[in-house]
């Protein structure tokens, strides 16, 4: 048997047919238009599925279940996307609505970030583990609960938003309106924000920095890398700038690791591309603070390796 994994965002919907074993056979995109009414949004999502299932030389029979991940808050028994700040969605059946256009039984719908971390359990960095936790560090920091081998939503579906755990009482303002969530301070915009800090303290003190160049190089955009390659050159700014993220993202990881003890904790998202020069000191920072950090056993953090299939994967991966 099949499985189709859905991952609908708010520019493109990406679907992908998925063997047994989780493996992406076929895939392809449209873009999603959202500013639509959401029924034609659904349509262009099964048209899709269905000439995806044609190209395989597949029938609609050989398909065991179809799972959409899906950014909001989700009502997993009624298959609701109950809100979805991107996409013209409030308490919409999407499940029924995508039933419509494509007669298959079972059909699932999933937080997108769940959806990811259940990829990277079946799949992925925590590939063998029961219980694991993802973290996507992207324009905000999104999370994934899987506990004994199933994701972790709460009562109402909207369990896992960690990023918007508090880590610094009354700090910075977060998107969602609260001060101080981690999710201000380490994701890529909060790295962002950071950086943009630096620069102009550094302007004002007439100190020169690396990062100026690196701004230059950038048609003046300040991006998160800037500081990560002004770093790597041996600038104290670029330096001060990664001491002071890598500060705040290991003190929201070690939250989590006190919290959940999973056997393996992935991460994910752009800023990771820095590889082993972001995991590295951020490991000395997590093994120094973690309550288990005198134990034998203690939780693998290890970089994500699904990428931008991880949603398509997991969605799939809701019919098992």
């Amino acid at each position: 048997m099949y499985y189709i994994g859905v991952d609908l965002g708010g520019t493109n919907i990406a679907i992908g047919i998925v063997d047994s074993n989780m493996k992406i056979i076929e895939k392809g995109s449209v873009p999603t238009l959202s500013n639509r009414d959401g029924e034609l949004i659904i349509r262009d999502m099964a048209n899709l599925a269905n000439s995806l299932i044609k190209k395989c030389g597949l029938k609609v029979s050989d398909i065991a279940s179809v799972g959409i991940a899906s950014p909001g808050s989700i009502d997993h028994k009624k298959g609701l996307v109950v809100c979805a700040h991107n996409l013209p969605f409030k308490n919409f059946p999407i499940v029924d609505c995508f039933k419509k256009y494509l007669p298959i039984e079972r059909v699932f719908v999933e937080n997108d970030a769940n959806a990811a971390a259940l990829a990277e359990a079946l799949a992925g960095a925590a590939r063998g583990t029961k219980d694991s936790v993802m973290i996507t560090l992207g324009t905000g920091v999104g999370g994934g609960i899987i506990i004994d081998n199933k994701v972790y939503s709460g009562f109402n579906g909207a369990a896992g938003e960690l990023g918007h755990i508090v880590i610094a009482h009354g700090g910075r303002l977060c998107s969602c309106g609260r001060r101080g969530c981690w999710e201000a301070y380490s994701s890529a915009t909060g790295l962002v924000n950071m950086t943009k800090e630096k620069l102009a303290q550094c302007r004002s003190l007439g100190i020169k920095t690396l990062m100026e160049d690196e701004l230059t190089l950038n048609n003046g955009k300040v991006n998160a890398r800037i500081a990560f390659n002004a770093q790597k050159a041996g600038d104290k700014a670029g330096k001060e700038v990664i001491r002071e993220y890598l500060s705040y993202l290991s003190c929201g990881l070690i939250n989590i690791i006190n919290t959940f003890q999973p056997e393996v904790l992935s991460i994910g998202g752009g800023v990771c591309n820095e590889g082993d020069n972001l995991l590295n000191p951020l490991l000395e920072l997590i093994d120094e603070e973690q309550f288990t950090k005198d134990s034998e056993k203690k939780t693998k953090i290890k970089l994500a390796v699904l990428g931008n299939d991880a949603g398509i994967i997991g969605a799939a991966g809701l019919g098992l």
